[in-house]
């Protein structure tokens, strides 16, 4: 099979650790997703405020990006609201593992990161901006290595995405799923209008062995026309009737997504 073996968090650590060559300029990103979880005191506001003004303009500065930022509305996702708490989900790609701890050595001393985000950073310890940050780490896939934002996509101002994080009973089942993916679902994927952004396998997160992967339509009336496509494809009918890929995913996370209007994705 063409696929990785499952990762864990120790390759991390190799990773970082690894001299970088010539011939890594093709090897896959790692993409960092944030969910500020925003909580009965949180200030969506302040934390949008940091975020346009202080946080992506400074990793833009080291050349960190495209950054994407969304919001999590109610009305999109009608069937979540009991489980999932209002928030923001950021995306922050790295070429490689060590840019993670480059970039937040580099924050610690970029003055102007500092000057712009003071107010955000001086709040009062019962005045927060949020209620927690949950974080995943994710390796993106031999699918697709790279991120890709398509061309016009930020001229849309009705374009919604659709985060999914597909979770497995067990490594083997996740590096099937992977194996899944890698070998077939994307090409369906793009023949049925679903674009995707990324697709990730994570390494380190509060739910694992999973994949997470963001994709981007025109509006939400494209989103459900291209799962309806996806789900009588014929390819897709083949593929997932493969016995081989059997159980592969447990549970299903999916968030319903807008663009902050500071989003780069």
């Amino acid at each position: 099979m063409n696929h990785r073996p499952w990762l864990s968090a120790a390759v991390l650590a190799v990773l970082a650790c690894a001299p970088m060559t010539s011939t890594q300029a093709d090897e896959p990103e790692l993409y960092e997703v944030r969910h500020y979880i925003l909580g009965e005191q949180g200030d969506a506001q302040a934390l949008d405020q940091y975020l346009a003004d202080a946080l992506i303009p400074a990793l833009q500065r080291q050349q960190i990006g495209p950054v994407g930022a969304f919001a999590y509305p109610d009305s999109l996702n009608p069937n979540d609201n009991k489980r999932l708490s209002d928030r923001v989900v950021v995306v922050i790609p790295y070429k490689n593992a060590a840019d993670i701890a480059k970039t937040a050595a580099a924050l610690s001393s970029d003055s102007q990161y500092l000057q712009d985000a003071d107010a955000y950073l001086q709040r009062a310890h019962n005045e927060p901006a949020f209620q927690r940050i949950q974080t995943e780490l994710l390796v993106a896939m031999d699918c697709m290595k790279q991120l890709s934002v398509p061309s016009g996509t930020l001229d849309n101002p009705d374009r919604v995405y659709e985060l999914r994080l597909y979770e497995s009973a067990n490594e083997r089942l996740a590096a099937k799923k992977v194996d899944m993916f890698n070998n077939g679902e994307v090409p369906i994927f793009l023949d049925c209008d679903i674009q995707p952004i990324f697709i990730g396998q994570c390494l380190v997160g509060p739910q694992q062995p999973s994949l997470t992967y963001l994709t981007v339509y025109e509006n939400d009336a494209a989103r459900n026309e291209a799962w309806k496509a996806f789900r009588v494809h014929p390819d897709w009918k083949v593929l997932s009737k493969d016995k081989q890929y059997a159980n592969t995913v447990s549970r299903i996370d999916k968030l319903v997504l807008t663009p902050k209007p500071y989003s780069q994705m």
